[in-house]
């Protein structure tokens, strides 16, 4: 299993329009790929950092939603204020208990 995780931070007050972003929209379409075995969005409110993981069974298919998770990602990006651009990075998953 694979997965992409993606930090960024926002406005504290944004948090809620993130999340919301996030359930309507990230998770629906996500569910829709090829692959998508499912995600977490973590978040500190009072600072306005947001953690998302993404889970897929294949590398290639996470590559293949590489473009798509780009743009659902740009949604969320506004709603939450995001300040900064996100850093996106790729994992194996080693272990999962």
């Amino acid at each position: 299993m694979f997965a992409r995780v993606t930090m960024s931070e926002g406005k504290s007050e944004r948090v809620e329009a993130g999340i919301r972003s996030y359930r309507e929209n990230v998770g629906p379409a996500a569910k829709k790929m090829a692959g998508f075995k499912g995600s977490y969005l973590l978040v500190d409110r009072k600072s306005g950092k947001m953690l998302g993981i993404a889970l897929w069974d294949t590398e290639e298919n996470l590559r293949a939603s590489a473009k798509a998770a780009a743009e659902l990602r740009a949604g969320v990006t506004q709603a939450a204020a995001i300040t900064k651009p996100p850093a996106v990075e790729i994992y194996e998953v080693a272990v999962q208990l």
